[in-house]
């Protein structure tokens, strides 16, 4: 039975359907992103996960797991600043990249 702190947790799942020609480019910068997430307060742990999609694209799944919501928005700032230094758009890379994301935020079911 999960006592009070694990009761709390968050976790942050991301999945994304990319191509292959994309798969170097786009794995640096989810590995990049992770170093920082893993440098943060409230970070337990992550994973990075592939699987083959087709002949074309593969689907890389990410999650990380926080001691609870609160920590997120923090973190989100910290990845935030780190794209602005470093001239990263997120969204426009994803774009011309031509990967598909799914994005979210979930709470385990008790």
């Amino acid at each position: 039975m999960p006592d009070s702190t694990t009761s709390q947790r968050i976790y942050r799942l991301d999945k994304f359907i990319v191509p292959t020609t994309a798969r170097e480019e786009f794995l640096a910068r989810v590995k990049a992103t992770h170093q920082i997430l893993n440098e943060q307060p409230g970070f337990i742990q992550d994973f990075l996960l592939e699987q083959p999609h087709d002949d074309k694209s593969f689907v890389l799944a990410t999650l990380v797991e926080w001691e609870n919501s609160s920590f997120i928005d923090s973190a989100r700032a910290v990845v935030k600043e780190m794209h602005q230094k470093t001239g990263f758009n997120a969204q426009e890379t994803i774009a011309r990249l031509g990967i598909k994301a799914e994005l979210g935020t979930y709470q385990r079911i008790r």
